[in-house]
């Protein structure tokens, strides 16, 4: 119980008063009232920084700032992490998706500051990512907290978590509907009647506080112009096919760089090489600084000269080719960019970088089409560049019904549904084939750590493997003879298997059941005959506790058809685990995360 006396009375109250339920959705409605304050503090942070760097010194003095701002970001950043918070602030939905896994929800108090302190400071110095991911993990972090304040259980805890997610990205992007179904896809929420009450106050508290703070001003204002025509449809579905081949361009450069990087051991040399790239790209190609809206919009305003004067080469603008090749380039070098500013240690999310480069690339699709003279009527410009976005996010994110209702909220209508389906569910599908998880959840991916949608596999994640090792096993040596295991072992023991281990290394060597001596240990002509190494055997299978997961050691127990298994550590012997505990302890499980 919390040591103040007057909070103490306040939870007495509430337990007499307000029911669980009512609880949780006052709880929800706080929750999206801090995610929407968050958000508008990383926001106006950073561009408070950015209008101090670009208007006054690049606009007033020379563009090579621009090279010289990533490395001081970065700096600053990095000394903030090891100074100021004194920890690692990670990405931001990727570290909220481990809290969830493998922390039953619960985040650690720095996280609720630490992206505000640092995600502000690394775009605005010119890091070439988004804010959506810190503002993400900002509202977690404080769901996850406030949680925890009123000690609300684990199933209960996640929904907050989402709830924070939810209000996070409505009040982002004043879609309140996509942001919902952002945090059921992306957080693999179970859609319940229980679940959806509080995911709707909190995006509704979230989007009213935005609008309190930022009025009726919207990140990206969409309005949509040019209707759709089934005559277009093959165009979305090529759009759709250029979507996945970028979304795994994307997933692939940005997986190898984070590779790359994690080799470099020291953190300033992380910052140098990577303040020194990003300062060189957005020297070169000043809109890849930030997150780039500025860009989106002029192309849906259908001015992509204004988005390009600044390249570097002052190539002539007029001339059809070159607009293409530079918006090309900058959907070539935005994903680089991204990931060279997360390499270097700055705060981010790619949330932003894959909307930049989903409307180049639909703009640049249908620039293509007209000038071909494929079609008699010019296809949309507009319409491409909104429907590329969601081509991208359906495929990078692997989240198509975000990227779908996105988009559509953003246009005020949903007439784009069509096309939006036809590309989104394209670009999925194919990214998904070639790349089995999103940027997002790659890393527990591979772990074996990811949450899905599929019950049995999420309980399964849960599950912690320490707790069902069991350690009252007899252990013998391979040297030891029938005697000494009779005495030693089998009269000491209520078990009825055996683990045979190496007396230097404690090393597996095998196993000896009950089943195996029982018809010579009560030959004492026997015991000193015959050896440990004589009857001992390979068990079923082994479980290595630092490789395998919880859903291969349920493999394992099927494949085997063996209720018990061997746990080892690098080879050294540590217990056993047992068919009947394991289910136990998941249906322990089951009931806790579905009540």
């Amino acid at each position: 119980m919390p040591k103040n006396p007057l909070f103490k009375r306040f939870l007495i109250w509430r337990a007499k008063h307000i029911s669980q339920k009512q609880f949780v959705y006052l709880l929800s409605i706080v929750v999206g009232f801090t995610s929407g304050v968050g958000a508008v503090v990383l926001k106006n942070a950073t561009h408070f920084i950015q209008h101090l760097l670009e208007n006054k010194l690049v606009q007033y003095y020379h563009t090579a700032f621009y090279f010289v701002f990533p490395i001081i970001g970065f700096t600053l950043v990095y000394l903030i992490m090891k100074y100021v918070i004194r920890q690692k602030v990670s990405h931001g939905i990727p570290s909220t998706l481990f809290a969830i896994a493998k922390r039953k929800g619960l985040m650690k108090r720095y996280q609720m500051f630490g992206s505000i302190l640092t995600a502000p400071i690394t775009v605005g110095f010119g890091g070439s990512v988004g804010l959506e991911g810190p503002t993400v993990a900002t509202g977690a972090a404080l769901g996850s907290n406030i949680s925890r304040l009123f000690h609300m259980n684990q199933s209960t805890r996640n929904l907050l978590v989402s709830c924070a997610a939810a209000g996070a990205m409505s009040s982002i992007f004043k879609a309140p509907i996509a942001a919902i179904i952002f945090a059921i896809e992306v957080f693999s929420l179970d859609l319940t009647i229980a679940s959806m009450l509080p995911l709707l106050l909190a995006s509704l508290s979230a989007i009213l506080t935005s609008f309190f703070f930022f009025g009726d001003d919207v990140l990206l204002p969409f309005k949509l112009v040019d209707e759709f025509n089934a005559s277009d449809a093959p165009f979305y579905a090529l759009l759709g096919l250029v979507a996945a081949a970028v979304s795994i361009y994307f997933t692939e450069v940005y997986d190898r760089i984070q590779r790359f990087f994690d080799k470099i051991g020291s953190p300033f040399k992380r910052v140098a090489f990577g303040g020194i790239c990003i300062g060189i790209l957005v020297y070169l190609i000043p809109p890849l600084y930030g997150e780039g809206f500025e860009v989106i919009n002029n192309l849906v305003a259908g001015n992509p000269e204004k988005a390009l004067q600044n390249n570097f080469l002052n190539l002539d603008l007029s001339s059809f080719w070159v607009v293409i090749a530079l918006l090309v380039g900058l959907v070539f070098f935005k994903i680089i960019a991204s990931a060279l500013t997360f390499g270097a240690g700055g705060v981010g999310g790619i949330f932003a970088p894959t909307l930049f480069m989903g409307s180049i690339m639909g703009n640049c699709i249908a620039k293509i089409i007209n000038h071909s003279g494929w079609v008699s009527t010019p296809v949309s410009e507009s319409n491409f560049t909104l429907v590329g976005m969601a081509g991208l996010l359906a495929g990078v994110l692997q989240a198509p019904l975000t990227a779908i209702f996105l988009i559509a909220e953003l246009t005020g209508g949903y007439d784009l549904f069509i096309p939006l389906m036809i590309t989104a569910a394209i670009a999925f599908s194919v990214t998904k084939y070639f790349v089995p998880h999103s940027v997002y959840t790659m890393e527990l991916g591979r772990k074996g750590d990811l949450i899905t949608h599929n019950k049995d596999h999420a309980v399964l994640t849960f599950m912690d493997i320490d707790s069902v090792i069991e350690t009252n096993f007899q252990a013998i040596s391979s040297k030891m003879n029938l005697g000494e295991i009779v005495r030693e072992a089998v009269t000491k023991s209520n078990r009825n298997i055996f683990p045979v281990i190496s007396e230097k290394t404690k090393r597996l060597e095998g196993i000896i059941l009950l089943d195996d001596i029982r018809s010579i240990m009560f030959d004492q002509t026997l015991y000193d005959e015959v050896k440990a190494s004589d009857v001992m055997h390979n068990p079923p299978d082994i479980i290595d506790i630092e490789k395998d997961k919880m859903t291969v050691i349920m493999k394992k127990f099927q494949d085997s058809n063996a209720w018990n298994l061997p746990v080892v550590r690098d080879g050294v012997y540590i217990g056993f685990i047992s068919k009947s505990k394991l289910l136990t302890a998941y249906r322990r499980k089951l009931i806790a995360l579905t009540h």
